[in-house]
């Protein structure tokens, strides 16, 4: 289905639970969140309904999301039931792959085809401060495992923080010469969260060409990802600018809040609720939410924040 500006919308991302075995500084608070009463969120039932009414409407890739969809105790369920959906073409997950030791055979026998791993440095003690959980073996533990399992595609989501981790950008990006996984530099969001890493952090990700000079731009679906590679590579860089290079123009996405409220744009305070509604309703709001989803969300920075009225595990990665 095309939206108001002539963009095909054909992506749903479904966060599945706004809970998370982490508290990163860029996605919620330390103490966590305030948890939901279960009546207030949506079935599985609910969310593969959902999933229906947005294939009716040409949606085709699926991305499940969170907080973090591998605490969901359904998660296994959800994606197998998600999968089958007709006309879903492709279902994939974004983790921090603390469980996907355990999970990562599953999921892929459940139907996901693509795996995102969220890891933002290779020392164990800054992974300890940007996450405020000691899991880094876990993690990595995770990253092989999501190999192992034969995942079509495995990706590691890096999000820059200016002095953190924009002096491991080569480490990280080496990743890429000894495992066949995509490496994605992301720029860091500001949230509206006011906090110290919001005000001095943002990093944009010229710093990353500037570094890399062997970098080679490559044709390819990245998406909404800039493409490179470097020589010699098993797999690709990604660069992610949604600060200092908008691409609103080619946005084909909506989002599933896991309290039942699609979201048009993820910067935008704009929601539909789906929550207790019907087939037919479902769709109609589907379809409401595509027909208004904003040309952009204006420009993004320490002096005007995402309207999005949410932190990102409210939300979905």
């Amino acid at each position: 289905m095309e939206d108001t500006y002539g963009r095909r919308v054909d992506y749903l991302r479904l966060s599945v639970t706004e809970r998370c075995n982490l508290r990163c500084r860029y996605c919620m608070p330390e103490d966590g969140i305030c948890k939901k009463r279960r009546e207030e969120m949506l079935t599985e039932e609910e969310m593969v309904m959902a999933v229906k009414a947005a294939a009716s409407l040409g949606i085709s890739k699926l991305r499940i999301t969170g907080g973090e969809p591998l605490v969901k105790r359904n998660i296994l369920s959800i994606c197998d039931h998600v999968s089958k959906v007709e006309g879903i073409r492709e279902v994939c997950i974004t983790t921090n792959g603390i469980l996907l030791p355990r999970l990562a055979k599953p999921l892929r026998e459940a139907g996901v085809r693509r795996v995102n791993i969220s890891l933002d440095t290779l020392n164990p003690q800054k992974y300890f401060y940007i996450t405020r959980r000691d899991h880094f073996g876990s993690a990595l533990a995770g990253i092989q495992s999501a190999l192992d399992a034969g995942f079509e595609q495995v990706k590691i989501n890096s999000v820059l923080i200016r002095g953190f981790n924009d002096d491991e950008i080569q480490k990280l990006a080496e990743l890429t010469l000894r495992s066949p996984v995509d490496v994605r530099f992301i720029e860091l969001m500001p949230m509206n969260r006011g906090d110290e890493l919001e005000q001095r952090a943002m990093v944009k990700n010229e710093v990353v060409l500037d570094r890399l000079p062997q970098l080679r731009k490559i044709n390819g679906d990245g998406g909404v990802a800039q493409l490179y590679r470097l020589p010699g590579a098993k797999g690709n860089i990604g660069l992610i600018s949604p600060v200092s290079h908008q691409f609103c123009s080619q946005c084909s996405r909506i989002r599933l809040t896991a309290d039942g409220k699609i979201k048009p744009c993820l910067h935008s305070n704009a929601e539909y609720n789906i929550k207790g509604l019907k087939y037919e309703e479902v769709a109609a709001q589907f379809r409401n939410a595509i027909m208004g989803k904003p040309e952009g969300h204006g420009g993004l920075g320490v002096r005007c924040p995402s309207g999005a009225g949410r932190n990102m595990n409210e939300i979905g990665g």
